[in-house]
């Protein structure tokens, strides 16, 4: 983390990919007072089960993020189409560059390099281009990556864990899949501090790391 910047900016291709990749994190940050932005670029109205109403995910994400402590003006919804970023790239790097003027972070945390997702590949990419000076952290999705790098590990507590849990528990549209299980989210912590000798950790590949 840049020391002297508090701000910390979460870049979530799709609604809920914030919270999967670093809900523990953010919820520690939130406890140590820092600044939290997060920035949803689809809704993935063509994605949503036919039995919720199409804006599901819009309404899932502000009560997950508000699950997490994030306040409402500090979530930006865009209205991408799913699978689409890609054709969207021009578009997203110029918003990204205006997020880096408005909010000026000093961390952002996006998807891997190791992310298959097309639309996740293209934040990925459009992240770095826009925040060249700040701390840039890659968030890990099991479901999407052949790899990752474990380079930077957040300790969690149970409590922190617990709230990532809560704001995801949000997502009803999406609890038919496999890793929106809460014994996955547990494991999957305790998996990442086992690596470290702590009860609980997230893992992030490390794009940049800026310390002044």
């Amino acid at each position: 983390m840049s020391p002297d910047n508090d701000r910390v900016l979460v870049l979530a291709p799709h609604t809920d990919d914030g919270e999967f990749g670093c809900g523990g994190t953010i919820s520690r940050f939130v406890q140590e007072g820092k600044e939290i932005f997060y920035a949803a670029f689809s809704t993935a109205e063509e994605s949503v089960p036919p039995q919720f109403p199409s804006n599901i995910l819009e309404q899932e994400v502000r009560a997950g993020t508000h699950a997490l402590g994030i306040p409402p003006q500090n979530l930006l919804v865009y209205k991408y189409a799913v699978r689409h970023l890609p054709h969207a790239r021009q578009e997203i790097l110029e918003e990204l560059v205006r997020l880096k003027r408005e909010i000026d972070p000093g961390n952002v945390f996006l998807p891997s390099r190791q992310d298959l997702h097309q639309d996740h590949q293209t934040v990925h990419l459009e992240g770095l281009r826009a925040f060249k000076m700040a701390t840039v952290l890659g968030y890990e999705l099991p479901w999407n990556n052949l790899s990752f790098d474990y380079r930077h590990f957040v300790v969690l507590q149970q409590e922190h864990v617990q709230t990532k849990v809560d704001a995801l528990r949000c997502y009803q549209s999406q609890q038919s899949r496999p890793y929106s299980k809460e014994d996955f989210i547990w494991s999957w912590a305790r998996t990442r501090g086992v690596q470290i000798s702590v009860d609980y950790a997230e893992a992030f590949d490390v794009l940049r790391w800026v310390l002044v």
